[in-house]
């Protein structure tokens, strides 16, 4: 029997970032939350994809950015080309992470993603 997806607030998936080795990796797009904790060498402290851990990235991810300050779940100002990028990662992470919850109020959440 599975359980139900997790529905988690916006800043309870900052515990997840990576920094402590006993609790998951998580990161949502577009409001999905996924566990990339078999991934730990690139999204924990010190991997190429830490600045994305513990948060929602969706605007980074569309932009093809690692710039800190663009991690955020906001991704409204995206240009049509910066969607279409940002719908393939969404597709990528599908493929290949256990997804694990959604973000209450998140654009997943209120489309039943």
């Amino acid at each position: 029997r599975f359980s139900p997806p997790r529905v988690f607030e916006a800043d309870e998936l900052l515990p997840f970032d990576g920094s402590d080795p006993e609790k998951p990796i998580y990161i949502a797009i577009k409001g999905i939350v996924f566990d990339l904790s078999g991934n730990r060498k690139s999204y924990a402290p010190g991997g190429s994809y830490h600045v994305f851990a513990g948060k929602d990235p969706s605007m980074a991810l569309g932009k093809s950015s690692l710039k800190p300050e663009e991690c955020v779940a906001d991704f409204s100002s995206l240009d049509a080309e910066q969607m279409k990028v940002l719908d393939q990662w969404l597709a990528f992470f599908t493929k290949r992470y256990p997804r694990v919850g959604v973000i209450k109020g998140s654009y997943a959440a209120l489309h039943n993603l």
